[in-house]
């Protein structure tokens, strides 16, 4: 690890605790309320342990083999507590690899993906798995995500199992150069909200989460609601590929 790396990443942590905070300002928000996710695919348990000594306590993965190597090494003593999300495409195979080490789950796209969550949880003999259910807002080909239109009735069916948590919605905003077109995305995000509250169907009290807005569009996604951005290259620069 570069000796330098421990004191940028610090520095880029507090850059964008700054932003979500004048973003927060701007929206006549409390900076309280959006909780910053570090998106650590790709890079090494050196890094992510510098981050967490910079004070980071909330950790995002996008691949399940990445978060099953990582968990033994963050899981020892003198390692800052955190808590670590599964934030990919999870493909029912890695359910219970990703269970092993995952707080919550924020893309539940389907009623299938969440039975197996559900019976997965329930062997495991754990407490309740938090989860979010990811939409496809932008509605790009290239996104993961359940159809704006099925949103509702889909967290409406997880809410009501057992051993889920329905914690609220997350997205990937458009990928687009027109900030209009991408606050469209996240919008359309806190309007599903709004119907999934307003169901006041079982389980889904609680879904009061919205996680939206990355590196370069948190502000944007603040604007919207966001409760939680989440943030990778900001913070860590370019990541690394094998």
């Amino acid at each position: 690890m570069p000796q330098d790396l421990p004191a940028r990443i610090a520095a880029n942590l507090d850059t964008v605790r700054r932003r979500i905070d004048a973003a927060a300002a701007g929206a006549g928000r409390d900076p309280a309320e959006i909780r910053l996710l570090l998106a650590v695919k790709t890079q090494p348990v050196e890094t992510i342990r510098a981050a967490l000594d910079a004070g980071a306590d909330l950790l995002g993965h996008n691949r399940a083999q990445e978060l099953a190597a990582s968990g033994p090494p963050l899981a020892e003593a003198g390692v800052p507590p955190h808590e670590m999300h599964f934030i990919g495409h999870l493909q029912s195979n890695k359910v219970n690899q990703v269970l092993r080490w995952a707080t919550c789950v924020q893309s539940v796209n389907s009623v299938r993906l969440a039975t197996r969550l559900d019976q997965a949880v329930a062997r495991a003999g754990r407490a309740p798995l938090d989860v979010l259910v990811e939409v496809n807002t932008a509605a790009e080909a290239t996104k993961t995500g359940a159809d704006p239109a099925d949103a509702v009735e889909l967290a409406t069916a997880v809410g009501a199992l057992e051993h889920l948590r329905l914690r609220g919605l997350m997205t990937v905003g458009a990928h687009s150069p027109d900030p209009a077109e991408v606050r469209r995305s996240y919008d359309r995000l806190a309007r599903l909200r709004s119907e999934i509250l307003a169901s006041a169907a079982p389980g889904t009290q609680g879904a009061h989460g919205l996680s939206m807005g990355m590196s370069g569009d948190l502000e944007i996604a603040v604007a919207a609601g966001a409760t939680m951005v989440r943030v990778g290259t900001a913070v860590f620069g370019p990541r690394p590929y094998p």
